[in-house]
């Protein structure tokens, strides 16, 4: 399988892997959100203990992470995440993970649009505005009662 283009987190994983709050730091997410996804069977492996128990991240560790940050960026819902994470870790899901993957780009798009269309009645907004101000009209109304 190709590999995906995922958000990259520009940081050196040294051989001893890197602790959670440079993680934290390396992905902009609080420790304790780290924490959460793993508790919640977010990651794609439990996550790599030092002898002294604490968490050690490695570059793939890194690399699902990006996903993860991805796929909320997008509005994907922590449950959505669980599932694809849960199919990730056994061989032969990939029909289902296309599926996942494939209703969440729907919703993106579906996103997308709306946004779009906010965009231009923001845009037509400050057009009518722009026009008010060059004409010198004092209160400018450019639709219903709240303009």
């Amino acid at each position: 399988m190709e590999e995906i283009a995922l958000p990259r987190l520009d940081v050196v994983v040294p051989e001893e892997g890197l602790t959670i709050g440079e993680v934290a730091r390396a992905t902009g997410l609080p420790v304790s959100t780290l924490r959460f996804y793993e508790r919640r069977g977010l990651m794609l492996d439990p996550t790599p203990r030092d002898p002294g128990n604490r968490r050690r991240y490695d570059e793939s560790d890194l690399a699902w992470i990006g996903g993860l940050l991805m796929l909320r960026a997008t509005g994907m819902p922590v449950s959505a995440m669980r599932e694809l994470a849960e199919l990730s870790r056994r061989a032969g899901t990939e029909g289902d993970r296309l599926r996942i993957l494939q209703a969440h780009r729907e919703l993106v798009l579906a996103r997308w649009e709306e946004t779009r269309r906010h965009l231009a009645a923001l845009d037509r907004k400050i057009d009518a505005y722009r026009r008010a101000i060059a004409g010198g009209e004092p209160s400018a109304r450019t639709e219903g009662r709240h303009g």
